[in-house]
């Protein structure tokens, strides 16, 4: 049996192994990596978490202090187009790229491996570097979403060199990634995409007009970018998909960064506005199917966007927990009060939940992608809970990361605390990829297209089934009678019309949510019961709680104390003793 965790041990949540220190993230990583996979893979996020907990997280705040600056034009006038980089943000990227491997492991068997990695190791990468700078993890993302749909769709030579460089780890040699899909006209509405392609003398090659209006990692060399081929139809079914380089035989690409976003947070990343004046583009994969072949980076993008949204969570978290119990008032450690002890245990429950649920997805994420099958069961199902993934743990980041300034007080706010950060960086995340209306309309189409329900069921029933101990019975027993209610309110949303089914779409995402991380932690608490540690079965038992158990009077009157009895369980992750939970029942 181990102790709790001491975490006055810490000055703050810097300078330490962000993989060390957190067993959740330990957890859900080691369930959802593929069979054999864990064992390599291990050491490496160890290192990654020390070098994201100490040389990352130091370059972030270097960078937050002096981000990246745009010079369009030169001292001559002449067009420019230059990003200038803080030398720590080019040492965090030598260190994700060229020493981790991270676009490079997942497509290239890494050294003492004879195969890749799936994509479950760069969504705990990404969650690791979250941790440190979550800005960062979106050209870091894009770089590994780029290559996953080059390597599916590059076709001609010309596309599948940028897939290489996209996926080395040679410092001399990589290049990142991006996406430029937004246009001021379309946003959300990809189809209504104005930026025109015309043809050239050269197969496959085309100069590309329009604006793009939301374009992060904005000078990368293996961006993506949708326009329309003349005479192609209006709408998704007219869109082609091209990589649009920064350079081009040497040279500037004809394209022109009109300006760098002056944003709330995220500050790592350059976000601009980019003017298409004949850039060259070259053809991914057969024409006018674009928006379908950009679908294979969109889904590891939302799934990377729920890691960054676990990450900042940890690391808020982590802050919290420091802070909570070292900070003196009215004579003893704040975490020894009972309602301090309330917010942390609710504030791990939710970080667990969501942890669980978005490994959960990459897991089939990875099972999609060995067969590339878009009838597969794996597919249909990804389909469904990564937009839920993303919405949800998105909306749990900004909450959680505000919450955690309050705990720190005045510090929270200011600068250089980690906190105030983490909550700037944080609110883009309901936004990157879908808002979450968006996502919750996502819901019900695949819900209407792809029959995902008849998947969902027995992926909630398995895991229920699973979590057969006697300290599970009762949470079971309520996520069953909630899953039965979860099944008739898609049967009513399926038959209600499109007004009613979109004005309940949200809480549909949200229900989705609940049950499937309900049966997730129930079913991985079964697991860990069997090696010996009922913890996970409290945070299970919380979260379902907290999620659908319904109380007179708000539970004031039901004498529950739970937060205090089970304290250094839930948030100093000590081990519980199985007996002991089926011999005394929580109230």
């Amino acid at each position: 049996m181990s102790g709790p965790t001491d975490y006055s041990v810490f000055e703050d949540g810097t300078g330490m192994n962000y993989w060390a220190v957190d067993p959740t993230l330990r957890r859900v990583a080691r369930r959802a990596y593929p069979e054999g996979e864990f064992a390599d893979a291990e050491q490496r996020l160890d290192r990654l978490g020390e070098q994201a907990g100490t040389r990352v997280v130091d370059n972030a705040e270097l960078v937050e202090r002096h981000p990246p600056e745009l010079d369009t034009y030169d001292r001559d006038g002449e067009l420019a187009n230059h990003v200038d980089y803080h030398p720590a943000l080019v040492d965090t990227e030598r260190a994700t790229y060229c020493e981790f491997g991270l676009s490079h492991d997942v497509f290239h068997a890494p050294e003492g491996r004879e195969e890749p990695f799936g994509l479950t190791h760069a969504i705990a990468a990404e969650t690791l570097l979250s941790f440190a700078d979550p800005g960062f993890v979106c050209p870091a993302s894009m770089t590994v979403g780029a290559a996953l749909v080059l390597e599916r769709y590059a076709g001609r030579e010309q596309v599948r060199e940028y897939f290489r460089r996209l996926t080395s780890d040679d410092p001399e040699t990589y290049v990142e990634g991006a996406m430029f899909l937004t246009e001021k006209q379309g946003g959300s509405d990809v189809g209504a995409n104005e930026t025109v392609a015309r043809a050239t003398d050269r197969e496959g090659v085309y100069e590309l007009e329009g604006e793009k209006w939301f374009c992060s990692n904005i000078d990368a060399e293996g961006t993506l970018a949708l326009a329309r081929r003349e005479g192609a139809p209006d709408g998704l079914d007219g869109l082609s998909l091209f990589v649009v380089p920064h350079t081009v035989d040497g040279g500037l690409n004809d394209q022109r960064y009109r300006r760098l976003k002056d944003k709330l947070g995220t500050l790592s990343v350059p976000t601009g506005e980019v003017e298409l004046t004949g850039a060259t583009g070259y053809l991914v994969g057969e024409p006018e199917q674009g928006f379908t072949q950009m679908t294979e980076m969109l889904n590891f993008e939302r799934l990377s966007n729920a890691a960054a949204s676990v990450g900042i969570m940890g690391r808020c978290l982590l802050e919290s927990k420091v802070h909570a119990a070292s900070r003196e008032a009215f004579g003893d450690t704040i975490d020894q009060y009972p309602l301090m002890r309330r917010d942390l245990v609710e504030m791990q429950t939710t970080y667990e939940a969501c942890a669980a649920f978005t490994f959960a997805a990459a897991e089939l994420l990875d099972e999609y992608r060995r067969t590339g099958d878009r009838e597969s069961d794996a597919y249909r199902l990804l389909r469904l809970l990564v937009p839920v993934a993303k919405y949800r743990t998105a909306r749990e980041s900004v909450d959680l990361a505000s919450y955690a300034c309050e705990v720190l007080g005045g510090n929270g706010y200011v600068s250089g605390f980690g906190t105030e950060r983490m909550l700037r960086d944080a609110q883009v995340l309901p936004i990157w990829e879908g808002t979450s209306n968006v996502l919750s309309l996502e819901v019900l189409r695949v819900l209407d297209r792809l029959d995902a329900a008849e998947l969902l069921l027995p992926a909630v029933q398995q895991r229920l089934d699973s979590a057969d101990h006697p300290a599970l019975a009762d949470p079971v027993d309520t996520v069953e009678s909630e899953f039965a209610d979860l099944q008739g309110a898609m049967m009513t949303l399926a038959t209600s019309d499109t007004d009613y089914a979109q004005l309940q779409a949200k809480e549909l995402a949200d229900y989705v949510f609940d049950t499937f991380a309900a049966a997730e932690l129930l079913a991985s608490a079964a697991d860990r019961i069997e090696a010996g540690d009922a913890r996970l079965a409290v945070v299970a038992r919380e979260f379902v709680a907290d999620a659908f158990e319904r109380t007179d009077a708000r539970g004031i009157a039901d004498g529950d104390r739970r937060a205090i009895e089970r304290f250094d369980a839930v948030v100093r992750h000590a081990t519980v003793d199985p007996e002991a939970l089926v011999e005394t029942p929580e109230p």
